[in-house]
């Protein structure tokens, strides 16, 4: 795959477009892209709503379950996805749907401590996709080989530390630092979401070019699933980057 098909996004990297066959009836289009992206955003409220409701019933046991279910479920279908992606059509919405549990249940928790919460992450995250969208859409915003270079290495920096992260602390090794509300804590996190929304852009420009290069009609709802991958990293930055700003009050 040429170089400037690159991408961070895990599920828009890039082998996606390799050993898949042309399509010999209709093709993937942005349009098609985006209405299956609305669909697995439908599919993810869904999710959480089921999620919330129990939570406003005391049902614990239940959120706890469901929370678990969502994060498990979520990674099973989204690897499913990722190796088997004629699957699309049927392991997206699956995948959003479980996130929707996950989410929901982080969500209503952290929004009974801090209420608008999260009502609050939601309006930033779609705000900044469309915000992003326009710009890659009016040229503001190109994707050059050293942009895309900077958010795959940013990217990657930020997954190996969470993997490190979580490592040691199974020997009780924290950063409290960079997890506290301090002024350290807030200003990685903020670095943390302006990295994970510039992978918006990398996925809109990748998207454009499965279109470009006519890629088979199901390959909307997997271009719709790595775009729903990025949505739900960026949600959870942005939530732990206001519960760290609330924390200061």
């Amino acid at each position: 795959m040429p170089q400037l098909m690159r991408t961070s996004n895990p599920a828009l990297n890039d082998n996606v477009f390799r050993g898949v066959p042309g399509a010999l009836g209709d093709s993937m289009t942005l349009a098609g892209t985006v209405n299956k992206t609305g669909i697995l955003v439908l599919c993810a409220m869904a999710g959480a709503a089921w999620t919330w409701h129990d939570f406003l019933l005391g049902q614990m046991a239940s959120v706890t379950t469901l929370l678990w279910v969502g994060i498990l479920g979520g990674l099973v279908f989204a690897f499913a996805t990722v190796f088997k992606k004629n699957w699309a059509p049927v392991t997206a919405p699956i995948y959003s749907l479980l996130e929707g549990l996950a989410l929901g249940g982080i969500s209503a928790t952290l929004n009974a401590r801090w209420p608008g919460i999260a009502i609050e992450a939601v309006s930033l995250t779609f705000g900044t996709l469309l915000v992003l969208l326009m710009a890659y859409r009016s040229g503001i915003i190109r994707v050059t080989a050293k942009f895309r270079l900077g958010v795959v290495a940013a990217t990657g920096a930020i997954m190996l530390f969470y993997v490190a992260e979580m490592v040691l602390g199974f020997f009780g090794v924290h950063f409290a630092a960079i997890n506290g509300s301090g002024a350290i804590g807030i200003g990685v996190s903020l670095v943390i979401v302006v990295v994970a929304a510039l992978n918006l852009v990398l996925d809109f420009d990748f998207i454009e070019h499965g279109v470009q290069a006519g890629a088979p009609k199901y390959m909307e709802w997997y271009g719709a699933f790595g775009l729903m991958v990025t949505l739900v990293w960026l949600y959870l930055e942005i939530l732990r980057l206001l519960s760290k700003i609330n924390s200061r009050d």
